[in-house]
């Protein structure tokens, strides 16, 4: 059992880092990005989102308040995975957010991709990797050997949650908080980030060999290994800045029994007493929305790490001890509640993606779509010809933005196409041309006579 002192030693002396990240650079690409990549000319980098062939577009997420929608000629379209040249099929199974370099043209407006470059695993000297066991070893080890391990993401990343025991010394910015680094230059250092395309670890230890630190190594799978396989750690003050001030949905969990909870427990936090987590299994929130489970005990101790275990152990890949427990939160200033039962079901709805509609209010709109109101139908012709909403205005995606000027400015333009995809890409495309918009984020099908059905996410 890790010792918990050990535990959240770590994470208690980070807690003092401030935000590093220099101002956002002017190339198009997410700021953090711009620490170790440098763009060409009519080059975008970011984040891939997804692909839709029938309008032959697809969503980069480049970091700013919206995504690029790029143009692609999917016979020509150059995909390149790892080095390797992959089909443009590729697209369809391409992970959502893996790291990307775009080509781009633009003519008349349009900005078409003509290659994209998915980041395939940073390249690292055998000799200084550690895997999960190596670090797992190390924080379980409680102190037995010596070591510190640093997390090189930016603060944000960090306050979402960290592999225990980690201190925070980002790569943006190192130069800033040397005084992080152990005197001891033979120490084992051990770097990590966000995963095995992620450069900031490999070239934060770089920084450090040409410091003069000789027992160097990074855990390249990262904290998105390490989340599938144990537990983070977090504290109450990095609770409140990356989920309560962001509106990010998160769960907390006091695992105390059920009468100290009753006595006092965080607001709206929900009883699950240690030894007990199978009878919540039902209402865990599915694996793939990676919800954020902040686990806490008295004082951070046994009981939140033996729930938090059980939670990985049932599959849940994002979930955190809180360090202090109570105690700490309340030594925070922040609310708790007492003389009432925690509620004993977890329940997790995730944020939505900016400007989706929840099924309920696109259904009631589409059924009696309201004057100020206009459904635009974004799919091709041949699937409208299938059935389209009674009232709905057809313009596929690929002939948006040359048609635009046929939408009224003073209504409500709520877009859906088969599947999702093209509506997204259609909002954002309205939002930019200043158009009041919204988007069905769900397959929907649609009938001859008008009727729907549509399938939930």
């Amino acid at each position: 059992m890790i010792r918990t002192t050990t535990l959240m030693a770590g994470l208690l002396a980070a807690s003092w880092a401030t935000a590093q990240s220099p101002a956002p650079a002017a190339a198009p690409m997410p700021a953090m990005c711009t620490a170790c990549h440098k763009l060409e000319p009519q080059q975008i980098g970011g984040y891939y989102e997804s692909a839709a062939f029938k309008s032959q577009s697809m969503q980069i997420d480049i970091g700013g308040k919206a995504p690029q929608i790029l143009r692609f000629d999917a016979k020509t379209l150059k995909v390149i995975d790892d080095g390797k040249d992959k089909p443009t099929d590729f697209l369809r199974e391409a992970k959502k957010r893996h790291e990307v370099i775009v080509d781009v043209v633009e003519k008349d407006g349009v900005r078409t991709a003509t290659t994209i470059r998915f980041k395939g695993p940073v390249k690292i000297d055998p000799k200084n990797i550690i895997d999960y066991a190596g670090v797992a070893r190390l924080v379980e080890g409680g102190g037995t050997e010596p070591y510190t391990l640093i997390d090189s993401r930016p603060l944000l990343r960090f306050q979402e949650g960290a592999i225990p025991t980690a201190i925070h010394l980002p790569f943006i910015g190192f130069d800033k908080f040397l005084d992080r680094l152990p005197t001891d230059k033979n120490r084992l250092v051990v770097f990590y980030c966000g995963g095995i395309t992620c450069t900031l670890s490999p070239n934060s230890l770089k920084k450090a060999q040409r410091l003069g630190y000789t027992q160097l190594r990074v855990y390249r799978e990262g904290q998105p290994e390490w989340s599938t396989r144990n537990f983070l750690v977090t504290t109450p003050a990095f609770v409140k800045a990356a989920y309560i001030e962001r509106d990010i949905p998160h769960v907390l969990i006091d695992a105390r029994t059920a009468e100290d909870a009753t006595a006092g427990h965080i607001v709206g936090a929900v009883s699950v007493p240690a030894g007990q987590v199978a009878g919540v299994r039902a209402s865990l929130p599915p694996v793939a929305q990676k919800a954020p489970l902040i686990v806490y005990d008295g004082r951070g101790g046994e009981q939140a790490v033996s729930v938090a275990k059980a939670l990985v152990q049932a599959g849940q890949q994002n979930v955190m001890v809180l360090s202090g427990g109570l105690l700490g939160w309340q030594s925070a200033g922040f609310a708790v509640e007492s003389g009432v039962p925690a509620p004993k079901k977890i329940a997790y709805t995730p944020k939505p993606r900016a400007g989706s509609l929840p099924v309920a209010e696109f259904t009631t709109l589409a059924k009696a779509t309201p004057a100020d109101v206009l459904i635009l139908d974004v799919r091709n012709p041949d699937e409208a010809a299938q059935g389209m909403i009674k009232g709905a205005v057809l313009i596929p995606d690929d002939e948006l933005q040359a048609r635009m000027a046929e939408l009224p400015k003073d209504k409500r333009i709520v877009a859906h196409c088969l599947t999702g995809i093209r509506a997204e890409m259609a909002y954002h495309k309205l939002k930019a041309a200043g158009y009041n918009a919204a988007f069905l984020n769900n397959e929907i099908e649609v009938r001859k006579d008008g009727s729907f059905k549509i399938t939930p996410r």
